[in-house]
């Protein structure tokens, strides 16, 4: 009679859950981020957004890009910012079609108290860290994820499609 194939052992350690401290991590720190920005009347994504157009003379499609925003939630997020009176649209010199998000005044202005707000927030949860894990954890995540790194892009170059909700009958 055959001996039962062998079964591999246990591993000593159980493997570390990645994404879990990943996405408990983002969604800890965009929580955080949420609540700092809410008292300047701008949220995360509004700040991002703010942040890449002071940059200089981008299009809505260069920013979205740029922030891995989808173009229907950067049309709605620039609406905002219009609304609030911190950014415009103005045509682009080179394609009358596109449209560059120019920081107004007003904009600067909150785009300004904003980057403190992040910076503090930024600061306070680094310093939770050992002074020497600090710089290494930032420099591994941007390895990961910029350039060419493991994560700098979704398998397949295509972002995961998520099923639209249905309609329930009411």
């Amino acid at each position: 009679m055959a001996a039962p194939p062998a079964v591999p052992p246990a591993p000593a350690t159980a493997p570390v859950d990645l994404m879990m401290l990943l996405n408990e991590a983002s969604h800890a720190l965009t929580t955080e981020l949420a609540a700092g920005l809410a008292g300047i009347g701008i949220t995360p994504r509004e700040h991002c957004v703010l942040s890449k157009a002071a940059r200089g003379d981008m299009t809505q499609r260069e920013i979205a890009a740029q922030a891995g925003i989808d173009k229907t939630t950067m049309v709605v997020t620039v609406d905002q910012l219009e609304r609030a009176g911190l950014a415009e649209r103005r045509p682009a010199p080179t394609d009358r079609r596109a449209r560059i998000v120019a920081i107004t005044s007003d904009g600067r202005d909150v785009l300004a108290r904003a980057d403190a707000a992040v910076a503090g927030i930024y600061d306070d949860v680094l310093g939770a860290l050992p002074p020497r894990e600090r710089a290494g954890m930032v420099a591994a995540l941007q390895r990961l994820v910029e350039g060419d790194g493991r994560l700098s892009s979704p398998v397949g170059g295509q972002g995961i499609r998520r099923p639209r909700a249905k309609n329930l009958p009411t």
